[in-house]
């Protein structure tokens, strides 16, 4: 049975929180043997947290965690309890400026959703994805 852990990073409403989070989320899959997973996973908690900070007004959190099952979850908290609005396919979001976020983790992840969520007090929502370890 692989190890399980769980991590969360509450980060302020800046856009420089997203290198923070992408630089911890690498250093906790190497500290855990899951280098691999780093480059994928790097881009997935980018696109993510990119959301919850540039389309919401309150703090958000990268919340990384690994089941027993040995499948990485990644997910971003934000305030804003608004479902994210549904990504285009990869095909069709390329040539936008802006948009391209969903449709990078559906193509990227092994799946996606979201989840109504609160915390310490504040409605909001989890947008969150699966990487299975190969």
């Amino acid at each position: 049975m692989p190890e399980t852990w769980d991590y969360t990073l509450s980060v302020p409403n800046d856009l420089r929180a997203v290198t923070i989070c992408r630089r911890t989320l690498r250093l906790i899959l190497t500290m855990h043997g899951l280098i691999g997973l780093a480059d994928t996973a790097e881009l997935l908690a980018a696109e993510l947290v990119s959301n919850a900070v540039r389309h919401t007004k309150g703090a958000a959190a990268l919340r990384v965690r690994r089941s027993p099952e040995g499948v990485v979850w990644i997910g971003a908290w934000d305030a804003d309890p608004v479902p994210p609005e549904p990504p285009g396919s990869l095909e069709t979001v390329t040539d936008r400026e802006a948009g391209r976020g969903l449709g990078l983790v559906a193509a990227c992840a092994d799946c996606w959703g979201w989840q109504p969520s609160t915390r310490f007090g504040n409605r909001g929502k989890y947008v969150w994805c699966e990487v299975g370890v190969a």
